[in-house]
């Protein structure tokens, strides 16, 4: 998977195909993004239509490269943030949650009481920053902080955040201080509308009794920088988008540990593979082409058992070349092909702000984080295969006629609430109540060709 609009082959086993083969029933409640016509991947339901369009929409496109600025990448979700009386985002979520509250009354009153595993999956928080007025009231806006690393130089930046920074749209928008304010005060308060949610699920297994036997974990997909840097959105590997929460509760075992260890969301599936105890011996060739470990041994303060390394690939838009982020310890190295390495002490230096890749007595240290994540990493063959694939799926975008009907609806009319074809900024900002006021970019246009020579470092971006 490349991008957000590859599918998943129908061959690959999933997480839940793994729980139902020890025994589990499983659902999917929520966002999940599947491509293709494929819309369960080993889920045995669905219990809400998905937010967004199932089909070949969001294809990066390597060849136009940073220039190509896709629908939900704008500025416009940055510029016109703010209260509202209400979002697409909130109606999404309130159906998610109300659609896992009757289903843990369902489980809590079968009489087969047969073990489940769920996902619950919300859209909060999430770009456009706005919010309903009641849970923006809950922060004073005097006290938002701004961002604990201002914006750098366009001429300073990487060859990656160069990238990002076009793809991105930020050529299209100035953004002020009120901006920056207003962003993150809707940030905040999409975080304490989701935190009511999950209070609500988790009170509610507690009043089921279901509370006392059931494994709970709260994560997510990615982080946002929220002007960190003068950067937005994800889709890179500094900390405040790579790095993402992590918090499991389970009854049975010890209280209030916090690991340091690196961990990955592909160390998931094998500790839910684990908590599922059943015998393993039908389940071993299939486990052996997983990657990740399980965290059981640090879930138990064994934290000498911690691999501490991650490895992290991005492929879609902006750089249009392959990235690779390989984090051991409080090390970070960072790939881009064809640019000059990165590497950042994040003990001495969280903000990541120094490359000591730059001096040549840190030689070592990177040699050996290439050693653990670059081992058989053929950029060259990746960007042969991307390119195909982009082509590949792009035809068939485009070829005339019906299109397919992928989308998993669960209730009629839900295709007209959510992200279909009009695109996600024009979708969530017809949606929104009152309906946005599109501000148009402030900024000259900016040419393809221009974009080439300032990457190039021909000439600098000047707002």
């Amino acid at each position: 998977v490349y991008d957000n609009a590859n599918e998943i082959a129908s061959s690959l086993p999933t997480m839940a195909h793994f729980m139902r083969a020890q025994g589990y029933q499983t659902f999917l409640c929520g966002k999940m993004h599947f491509i293709g016509p494929d819309q369960l991947h080993g889920f045995e339901e669905r219990l809400t239509t998905d937010v967004y369009p199932a089909d070949f929409q969001w294809i990066a496109d390597w060849s136009a490269g940073p220039a190509f600025v896709p629908s939900g990448t704008a500025l416009n979700g940055v510029v016109e943030a703010g209260p509202c009386i209400r979002t697409m985002q909130e109606d999404y979520d309130d159906d998610v949650a109300f659609q896992a509250s009757r289903k843990i009354y369902d489980l809590a009153r079968s009489e087969e009481k047969k073990p489940f595993f769920g996902v619950v999956s919300f859209t909060s928080p999430h770009t456009p920053f706005n919010v309903a007025q009641r849970y923006w009231d809950l922060y004073d806006h005097k006290d938002i902080d701004l961002p604990a690393v201002p914006e750098i130089p366009f001429a300073a930046l990487d060859y990656f955040s160069k990238a990002l920074f076009f793809a991105h749209g930020r050529h299209r928008h100035s953004i002020t201080e009120d901006h920056l304010l207003n962003a993150r005060h809707a940030y905040y308060a999409m975080i304490s509308y989701l935190d009511e949610k999950l209070g609500q699920i988790l009170d509610q297994l507690d009043e089921t009794g279901l509370g006392d036997n059931t494994i709970v974990i709260f994560t997510s997909d990615h982080g946002e920088m929220m002007g960190e840097r003068g950067m937005w959105f994800k889709q890179c590997f500094w900390e405040w988008s790579a790095r993402v929460p992590l918090v499991i509760s389970d009854r049975r075992a010890a209280k209030n540990i916090r690991i340091d260890a690196n961990s990955s969301l592909i160390d998931l599936l094998p500790t839910f593979i684990d908590f599922g105890g059943q015998d393993m011996a039908s389940l071993r060739p299939a486990i052996a082409d997983l990657a990740g470990h399980s965290l059981m041994p640090l879930l138990s303060g064994d934290a000498s058992a911690a691999a501490d390394c991650v490895i992290a690939d991005y492929l879609a838009i902006g750089p249009c070349v392959p990235c690779r982020m390989v984090k051991k310890g409080a090390y970070k190295y960072i790939f881009t092909h064809g640019q000059p390495d990165l590497l950042f002490d994040l003990e001495a230096d969280p903000d990541e702000r120094v490359n000591l890749a730059e001096d040549a007595s840190n030689a070592p240290i990177v040699a050996a984080l290439k050693k653990i994540g670059m081992d058989g990493y053929d950029p060259d063959m990746l960007i042969n295969e991307i390119v195909a694939s982009q082509r590949r799926r792009s035809f068939i975008a485009k070829v005339p006629g019906k299109k397919p009907d992928w989308d998993y609806v669960a209730f009629q009319g839900d295709a007209e609430r959510y992200v279909r074809r009009d695109g996600v900024d024009t979708t969530k900002s017809r949606l929104r109540l009152p309906r946005a006021v599109t501000i148009p970019p402030d900024l000259p246009e900016v040419s393809s060709t221009m974009i080439d020579r300032m990457m190039r470092g021909e000439i600098d971006f000047q707002k």
